[in-house]
């Protein structure tokens, strides 16, 4: 999700206008709605300092709304929460043990938990010794091209 449709869902969820948020960050009240949504449509990216500042006014890390970096933790954190809100993956645990899975009352869940079978059926067969490591990472990075499964030829929208 680019960070245009990630600061409009949060400014949503916090119930704030577009005026609202771009007169909080400094811009002009005359032209505040029409600067903020440049940003929102993409068709302008906020620089490092507006991105900490339209983070401050929405109450959220900048991480929140940058384009992932999961090298670092926190990076790795906000990528997981715009998983769980664009795809239903969910924080559980199960048999004592935190694991993330697939809510399935997502819009997505089908789509989701076919190409997840497809990676867990070669996860498999790593464990088992059936494939290597490099035959498993030779599946990971070239997906879905490397899916025999078929599993993502059958899913629509993404």
């Amino acid at each position: 999700m680019a960070i245009g449709e990630r600061i409009k869902r949060i400014r949503l969820m916090r119930g704030m206008t577009l005026k609202y948020l771009g007169e909080a960050v400094g811009f002009p009240a005359n032209n505040a709605d029409v600067r903020m949504a440049q940003y929102e449509k993409g068709t302008r990216s906020p620089k490092a300092d507006l991105t900490k500042q339209i983070a401050d006014v929405l109450g959220v890390a900048p991480e929140a709304l940058d384009v992932p970096n999961i090298e670092s933790y926190i990076g790795v954190m906000h990528t997981l929460f715009a998983l769980e809100d664009n795809y239903g993956l969910k924080i559980d645990k199960l048999d004592g043990e935190v694991c993330i899975r697939l809510d399935k009352d997502s819009p997505d869940f089908k789509n989701m938990l076919e190409m997840f079978l497809a990676w867990e059926q070669q996860a498999a067969k790593l464990r088992s010794g059936e494939i290597t490591q490099e035959q498993y990472d030779d599946w990971r990075y070239n997906y879905p091209n490397s899916d025999t499964s078929g599993a993502f030829h059958k899913i629509t929208k993404l």
